[in-house]
């Protein structure tokens, strides 16, 4: 994990002053916020934001197509301030699609990784989401793991388990595998994994878990949080597929692509192009990327942070340590297109 980081701790507590002083001339103002996220996944980081600053938040959720479709339709009638969204892939279509802004933010560029976000400020990251090889603990050893790459084996026959190539989630995997390994070796893996399903591509990624405790299959990729989620529920069957799992961290060890380190993503979010309040807008994307807000979407979303020093919950901390793939996440975005034909080609459905 990423070590704590004095330099980051004052700008973290810099980022609390210029909210404070920014807002505090902006008090009766609002901010629009379009979210994919879900209502529960952020309107109490919002609600604390408006108590603390006296700014109103109007938030409106949907899907993320959805979203992005109506702020193509609303164009410079939109009342969205913020777009919010999860996968860079997302990000990168709004920016292509011409509904964000660049807008540099100081203050973000100096505690978000330069990798976490879009480069000329169209996008930032906000939180961390995981993405490596979940296993069943009674029928395989980490041994036996190595590299997403290796589930293409012949080992792996009629074992692994897969969500669907329209998730947005694994087109970015692939997206990565590209940078990392060139076109022709991402197909001929994608091509070895399909041979290895146990079952048709169906389902989100907690029905992989499930599918996994089950016996259905030994082995699947799927974001962390998942997992996390079912660890606390409160439902003994989501604690008892928890229990029968474990999470291996693939592409630790290895030259070239193959030790590029597991595959992170990010949920982020840009200024809207025709934001009629970017004021308040800056002052809200600060105040996520404070350290309260992110250490309650690491305690309660169970997601890694973008900000170093900000701790993460037990679950995630239970996970074990890794290495993190250092792609810059715009490149996802900028393959997402390639990934979903090579997809098609290797017959992930």
């Amino acid at each position: 994990m990423r070590s704590f980081n004095l330099i980051n701790s004052l700008l973290i507590s810099a980022i609390t002053a210029s909210i404070l002083a920014v807002t505090s001339a902006q008090a009766s103002g609002v901010v629009n916020v379009y979210s994919a996220r879900k209502e529960a996944l952020i309107k109490p980081l919002l609600d604390q934001f408006s108590n603390t600053t006296g700014i109103k938040v109007n938030l409106i959720t949907g899907k993320a197509d959805a979203l992005l479709k109506r702020l193509q339709v609303e164009g410079s009638a939109t009342p969205a301030d913020l777009f919010i969204t999860v996968d860079a892939g997302r990000l990168h279509r709004a920016k292509e699609a011409g509904v964000l802004k660049p807008v540099s933010v100081p203050l973000l560029e100096e505690t978000i990784p330069k990798e976490l976000r879009d480069e000329a400020g169209y996008w930032y990251g906000l939180t961390l989401r995981a993405r490596p090889i979940i296993y069943a603990k009674d029928r395989v050893t980490p041994s036996d793991l190595s590299t997403y790459e290796a589930l293409a084996e012949a080992q792996w026959g009629g074992r692994l388990c897969l969500r669907s190539s329209q998730s947005v989630y694994n087109q970015s995997l692939v997206a990565a595998t590209i940078d990392a390994l060139g076109a022709s070796k991402t197909q001929s893996w994608m091509e070895g994994m399909v041979k290895n399903l146990a079952k048709a591509p169906s389902g989100g990624d907690t029905d992989q878990l499930k599918a996994v405790a089950a016996g259905v299959c030994d082995v699947t990729i799927v974001n962390t949080y998942y997992l996390a989620r079912m660890i606390n529920s409160s439902k003994q069957a989501d604690q008892s597929v928890a229990s029968q799992l474990a999470v291996f961290w693939p592409n630790q060890n290895g030259s070239g692509g193959l030790g590029r380190g597991a595959h992170f993503n990010v949920s982020g979010a840009g200024f809207t192009k025709y934001g009629k309040h970017p004021k308040q807008a800056q002052a809200l994307l600060e105040y996520l990327a404070s350290e309260s807000a992110q250490a309650w979407y690491a305690e309660i979303n169970n997601e890694y942070p973008v900000v170093e020093g900000v701790e993460v919950s037990s679950a995630l901390k239970g996970f074990g340590a890794y290495k993190m793939d250092s792609i810059d996440l715009e490149i996802l975005g900028q393959n997402n297109r390639q990934a979903v034909q090579l997809m098609d080609r290797a017959g992930w459905r």
